[in-house]
């Protein structure tokens, strides 16, 4: 069995090993985790003929950079609008090739964008905690965060021709500053204006954020009746407010029980997209009912699922590829040449 041996040589902050997550803990005080925008996790992992949900690196604005020291192992990029550095050529995201022993490899935020995502043709060696390399970012726990000169082992790395190259950046994994909103489940806590400051914003993603959640910038909301409310269960995407009245939306990495009042919920289907937001970028909420927001997010689960069938089909070696392109469009036989001359 071959495997890919590499060394990290400079890692920025929040450059972890994500997963699909570890979902049905919530109950025990465990989160979930996993990668914060799932679709570009998703779409790395399926581009390249992986699990949908197999361990990546998860890699933030600082950027990651990596030497291979053995062997060769095919990988995509994901995400954000990256700038991809591998042997001295740079390139964008959404691509796939294969690093070889002593080549190099630098992630590095483009013009758009805050996260992307680094996949292996082959099985990302990394511990795991109930089940999950997700790393959770308060405890470490899982299959951590990457620094300066630790090593990754890619065992039963493969090289994949067949899948090299670039591959589509759909529309909806763009960033998106407008997002759907259900109200509540706390909006009784909350004056008529207050909703209407909510949905009327402006709001700005402000840099004071991690993997459980990020402050928005923007007018105070505070609630109004007393923070008495018992803790209860919370989701990613609940728009919290605390007794100062600046929002938090939650994260990944949330805590598992909040007693301060949820305003509103972001859609699930349009979290990942406002993960690729930046610090200083403007959003907006816009109030949708439950029914509105069941036949909104079954709308995006069938494209999404378009989208990521279209990447599972190989498409074939540089030489197949070849053979499939009309490289001679345009040339016309001899004879007939002569006959309309």
């Amino acid at each position: 069995m071959s495997e890919a041996v590499l060394t990290v040589t400079f890692a920025g902050p929040h450059v972890s090993v994500q997963d699909g997550g570890r979902p049905g803990f919530l109950r025990f005080g465990v989160p979930a985790s996993g990668a914060l925008d799932r679709t570009a996790f998703k779409a790395a992992n399926i581009a390249l003929g992986n699990s949908a949900n197999s361990p990546a690196i998860e890699i933030s604005m600082g950027g990651l950079m990596l030497q291979c020291d053995g062997g060769a192992v095919t990988f995509a990029v994901a995400g954000g609008g990256f700038v991809v550095d591998h042997a001295g050529q740079k390139r964008g995201s959404w691509m796939i090739a294969t690093l070889h022993e002593g080549q190099k490899l630098a992630i590095r935020p483009g013009h758009w964008g805050s996260w992307c995502y680094l996949a292996f043709a082959g099985r990302l060696e990394s511990d795991e905690w109930l089940g999950s390399a997700a790393t959770h970012a308060m405890s470490g726990f899982g299959g951590g965060r990457l620094m300066a000169g630790r090593q990754l082992t890619i065992a039963d790395a493969q090289i994949r021709e067949d899948r090299e190259g670039d591959f589509p950046c759909p529309v909806f994994a763009r960033p998106r500053s407008s997002v759907h909103v259900t109200l509540g489940p706390q909006d009784r806590y909350f004056s008529p204006d207050a909703i209407s400051v909510l949905l009327s914003g402006p709001w700005r993603m402000t840099d004071a954020w991690d993997r459980m959640g990020v402050r928005l910038a923007g007018s105070a909301i505070a609630p109004e009746a007393a923070l008495d409310m018992p803790s209860e269960a919370i989701l990613r995407g609940s728009v919290q407010v605390a007794g100062d009245g600046v929002a938090t939306i939650l994260l990944a990495d949330h805590q598992a029980t909040g007693g301060y009042p949820k305003i509103a919920t972001v859609l699930d289907c349009e979290l990942d997209a406002l993960m690729q937001l930046r610090p200083r970028d403007s959003i907006s909420f816009s109030a949708i009912d439950p029914q509105g927001a069941i036949g909104l997010a079954r709308r995006c689960a069938a494209t999404a699922g378009q989208y990521f069938q279209s990447l599972e089909r190989p498409r074939g070696s540089f030489a197949q590829r070849l053979m499939s392109e009309n490289l001679i469009d345009g040339v016309i036989d001899a004879g007939d040449a002569a006959l309309s001359a």
